[in-house]
């Protein structure tokens, strides 16, 4: 699967998701793009979106999109790092449009 990283995601977090090919938005130039933009031209080339945007679903019509939407609960790396199984096992399900908020545990 093709995982789109945003701005917040931090990038450590790539290595748990070895199975897959990762890569954020800065490394494709997207970086300075809003949110709609962001998620139009990552849907065209990205299976997977990974965030830590928690108002991304209220701020955006997420209905009919193919990409599915990964939200994770935080932006700290330290907090993210103790739960990158959870995070791999939740990034292995996703199927187009799924919008998934993650807790964890």
């Amino acid at each position: 699967m093709r995982v789109l990283f945003d701005q917040g995601t931090p990038v450590p977090l790539r290595h748990a998701l070895s199975k897959h090919t990762v890569a954020t938005a800065y490394e494709q130039g997207w970086s300075k793009l809003d949110n709609g933009l962001l998620l139009k031209e990552a849907e065209g080339a990205f299976d997977a979106f990974v965030t830590t945007d928690k108002n991304l679903q209220h701020q955006r019509n997420l209905t009919g999109r193919r990409l599915a939407i990964l939200v994770l609960p935080t932006t700290s790396w330290p907090e993210i790092r103790q739960h990158q199984d959870e995070v791999a096992a939740a990034v292995d399900v996703l199927r187009p449009g799924d919008f998934v908020e993650l807790e964890f545990r």
